[in-house]
C-alpha cells in the first residue's frame, strides 16, 4: 500500500488510459485489475468520468470495494450542473449526482469538484444561488464541495468570500494556462498540477517536485504556500488543513510517476 502522510492525499485523473499499460501497469495486467494496482501505489483519484454521465451506484461500491481502506476519490460533478447560463438552475442536475450513487464510496468519498468553463465569468448573484444548492451533508455524511473557476473576473474578493462563506475549496490551477487562485477558503485545500513534460522521466524535475512536496506540507499545516497567487493578501494560518492534489493534464503518460514521486517525499 502507498504510504502517505497524513491529511495529504495525492494522485492523478482516473486509472483508464492506454499508454499507461507497460509504463505506469505492469505488462500483462488485465483491465479488471489496474484500478486495484492504481489505488496500491497512489493515495486518491480524481474520476472524470462523472463529469460526462452518470456512474451506476454498483460501480462506486465496487471502486471502494477496490481500493485500500485509507483510499480517497474525489468526483467531478456533472457538465449538465456547471455548463449552463443560470447556475442557480442546476438544483436537479446537482440531486441528481448527489443521490445517484456517490455514497456507495462511504469514507473513501473525498471531494466534489465542480468544474466550469473556462467563458464562465463571475455573477456574484448567480454564484451564491449554486453554491445554496450545495450540500454539506446527505445522510449524516459530509460532502466537501471545490469549485474549478477558470475566467479571470473570479480573481475578486468578493467571490473569495463566497466560498468561505459557503465552505468551498477554490481548486488551485498550478502549472497551466488557467487563472490561479490559491486562497484558503475551506477546512481543504484543492491542487491540480498540469506540468508533466515528457523530457522528464518523473514528470517535473526533482526541484519541482521537492517545491510541490513541500507546498502541500505548507498547505496541510494551514499556510498559503510561497510562489502560489492567491487573491488576498497572505491570510493567517487556517489550521491543519486536508490537502488533495492531483496531476491532471500535461504530458498524461508521466502523471502517475511525478504523482508516486510526490508520495515518495512525503513519507
Amino acid at each position: 500500500m502507498a504510504n502517505k502522510q497524513s491529511g495529504i492525499h495525492i494522485g492523478i485523473g482516473g486509472w483508464t488510459y492506454e499508454p499507461w499499460r507497460g509504463t505506469f501497469y505492469p505488462e500483462g495486467l488485465t483491465q479488471k485489475r489496474e484500478l486495484e494496482y492504481a489505488a496500491s501505489k497512489l493515495t486518491s483519484i480524481e474520476i472524470n468520468g462523472t463529469f460526462y454521465g452518470s456512474q451506476k451506484p454498483e460501480s462506486f461500491a465496487k471502486w471502494h470495494d477496490e481500493t485500500p481502506e485509507d483510499f480517497i476519490f474525489s468526483l467531478k460533478g456533472p457538465r449538465f450542473a456547471t455548463n449552463r447560463r443560470v447556475l442557480a438552475e442546476a438544483g436537479d442536475s446537482v440531486e441528481r449526482f448527489l443521490m445517484g450513487g456517490v455514497l456507495e464510496l462511504k469514507d473513501k468519498l473525498g471531494a466534489i469538484n465542480w468544474q466550469f468553463a473556462p467563458t464562465k465569468r463571475f455573477d456574484p448573484e448567480d454564484f451564491e444561488g449554486f453554491l445554496k444548492l450545495l450540500p454539506k451533508s446527505i445522510e449524516g455524511r459530509q460532502i466537501r464541495h471545490a469549485l474549478e473557476v477558470r475566467h479571470e473576473s473570479f480573481r475578486d474578493p468578493a467571490f473569495i468570500a463566497l466560498a468561505r462563506k459557503y465552505g468551498a475549496a477554490v481548486i488551485t490551477a498550478a502549472d497551466a494556462k488557467y487563472t490561479q487562485i490559491a486562497d484558503i477558503t475551506a477546512p481543504f485545500a484543492y491542487l491540480r498540477i498540469m506540468g508533466t513534460s515528457e523530457d522528464e522521466p518523473l514528470g517535473y524535475s526533482d526541484a519541482a517536485l521537492d517545491t510541490w512536496a513541500e507546498r502541500a506540507r505548507t498547505l496541510a499545516a494551514g499556510d498559503v504556500p510561497e510562489g502560489l497567487d492567491a487573491v488576498e493578501e497572505k491570510p493567517a494560518n487556517a489550521g491543519p488543513t486536508e490537502v488533495f492534489l492531483y496531476v491532471i493534464s500535461g504530458f498524461k503518460e508521466r502523471n502517475p510517476a511525478a504523482a508516486m514521486a510526490l508520495i515518495e517525499r512525503l513519507r
